[in-house]
């Protein structure tokens, strides 16, 4: 996008040139033109002064200069003279240039020049290059738009309906964009991600099939023991006490057998149900916090949410980045879903040869009895009625920080909750 805004104020700055250099050219221009008259004046002036008689002077060779007269010094007082000297010629221009000598006046001359007229072709001219030029600059600006950014466009449109659809075949075709490549990469790899989950879980879910009709088998048999035993009792069918305790002890046994069947099933429902693939290394805690504020900053901005952030210093720290910033957009969403919309801190310290980042929301915080429970997946705590939500994402959070060898815990406080990520 910067670089977009950057070919922008390139094409308005070279747009605010083209108009100031051409109205530069049209000024000079027209002055140009209008000094012509100007010059040849002086020429001749130049030439009386210097003894070239009056009459000597050939005025064909002169473009604007008309006409020239004298009026001596000694009938400058007479009004008719005077009058006929001065009087305005037709179309023509006049320029009186006095003449002195030892600082008495020897007499006027007059020149009559013909008024320079700015050709309005030229202005045309001028105009048609200043057009073509800015013409040729919106074309290439369109054509660039058309091949980086509408192209590209075009063929990703049908991408989402396809994700959405469950085509999750095929490979997105590479694009060489510096502005639609790295989305199609991302893409790429989404939907290649998406295969995968489909396929893990239907692998879980034939898995699931499996074991359900495995226990079902296994708990049918001392069922149907339980029932042989439990009708022998009713008809009477023993005539002795032991044999009695006998059947009543196998009854039990079967009932025990029974609620260990049922105990695996609850068992392996509470196990991982999330695949997280988090990739071991390091990453500087200033580009981090970058991130964060790349990503989150214009949207407390857009929420009217005051946005804290404490000081910082760029250490090295252990984990995955992509997934460490997965657990802080996790706790950024709840607080914009669960606070009260007043204010977000974040806070960075050091503690037991621990890094520790804590994400504090102010709101009201959940009853001292589901404070035990926020990290348990698919537990959603009474504030969350009403509001769109699976109870996972606390749960994934816990599970990403402890794959990368770290913890995250909560704090309860009066006016607010907060999570500390704590990073080894």
């Amino acid at each position: 996008m910067r670089k977009f805004n950057t070919v922008i104020a390139a094409a308005v700055l070279f747009y605010l040139l083209t108009a100031a250099a051409a109205g530069y050219g049209i000024h000079n221009a027209a002055t140009g033109q209008e000094q012509v008259h100007k010059i040849e004046i002086n020429r001749i002036y130049s030439s009386l002064r210097d003894g070239v008689p009056q009459e000597n002077i050939d005025l064909s060779e002169f473009r604007y200069v008309k006409g020239i007269s004298y009026l001596p010094a000694g009938q400058v007082e007479e009004e008719d003279m005077a009058a006929a000297f001065y009087e305005e010629k037709n179309h023509l221009g006049s320029q009186i240039i006095p003449v002195f000598t030892d600082g008495s006046l020897e007499g006027l001359w007059r020149f009559d020049y013909e008024k320079p007229v700015f050709q309005a072709e030229n202005i045309l001219l001028l105009t048609e290059v200043c057009l073509g030029i800015m013409g040729a600059v919106l074309i290439s600006v369109l054509c660039y738009l058309r091949s980086q950014l509408i192209g590209p466009f075009l063929r990703l449109k049908t991408l989402p309906y396809e994700l959405a659809n469950g085509h999750l075949s095929g490979e997105v075709p590479e694009e060489k964009s510096r502005f639609f490549g790295d989305f199609f990469w991302g893409m790429s790899q989404l939907k290649d991600t998406l295969a995968l989950s489909r396929k893990r879980r239907l692998e879980l879910e034939k898995e699931k099939k499996t074991m359900l009709l495995s226990l079902s088998h296994d708990i049918k048999t001392p069922l149907h023991a339980i029932r042989l035993y439990g009708r022998a009792l009713e008809e009477d069918l023993y005539h002795g006490e032991a044999q009695r305790r006998h059947a009543a002890r196998q009854i039990g046994e079967k009932a025990s057998e029974i609620e260990r069947h049922v105990e695996e099933i609850m068992r392996n429902s509470r196990e991982d149900i999330l695949d997280i693939h988090v990739d071991s290394g390091e990453f500087y805690q200033a580009e981090l916090v970058k991130r964060i504020l790349d990503t989150y900053e214009e949207k407390c901005k857009i929420r009217m949410v005051d946005l804290e952030v404490g000081p910082y210093d760029d250490l090295l720290l252990k984990g995955d980045m992509e997934r460490t910033l997965e657990v802080i957009g996790n706790l950024f969403e709840n607080a914009f879903k669960y606070g009260d919309g007043r204010s977000i801190t974040l806070t960075f310290y050091e503690e037991d040869y621990c890094h520790l980042v804590r994400v504090y929301s102010s709101g009201n915080p959940v009853t001292d009895n589901e404070f035990n429970h926020i990290f348990e997946s698919f537990f959603r705590a009474s504030n969350s009625r009403g509001l769109e939500g699976n109870g996972l994402g606390l749960y994934i959070c816990r599970e990403i920080m402890r794959k990368m060898d770290g913890e995250i815990f909560a704090q309860k406080e009066e006016e607010g909750m907060a999570f500390v990520l704590v990073f080894r």
